[in-house]
């Protein structure tokens, strides 16, 4: 793995970090969506974990994440359709495959 590679897998687990600590360390729905901020500032880590994974892609387009695709798909919504994004699909990616994402990005982190 390049140290790319490695910088690349160690923004996505920071911006998943950083999501956690957007959401206070909880996962309640009603808070997010009642709170502006929190969501731009959600948002504005899926921009910089799908930039970070098409970056990955064009270096190594077999590395495993899964999703990989519809993550650089979510990135390209976020910032093209801002005012289309649809809070309950953001709220489903945090909670159904954002685990996924840092399982996957650590595994590969510790196989460098």
């Amino acid at each position: 793995m390049t140290v790319e590679e490695k910088k690349l897998l160690t923004d996505i687990i920071s911006c998943i970090s950083s999501i956690d600590e957007h959401l206070e360390r909880r996962r309640i729905f009603d808070e997010y969506i009642r709170n502006k901020t929190k969501r731009r500032a959600v948002e504005r880590e899926f921009e910089i974990i799908g930039e970070a994974v098409s970056k990955l892609l064009k270096i190594n387009p077999g590395i495993s994440i899964s999703y990989a695709r519809q993550i650089v798909d979510l990135r390209n919504k976020v910032i093209h359709s801002y005012d289309n994004v649809n809070d309950i699909v953001i709220w489903s990616i945090i909670m159904d495959h954002l685990p996924t994402l840092k399982a996957e990005a650590d595994l590969l982190m510790k196989n460098v």
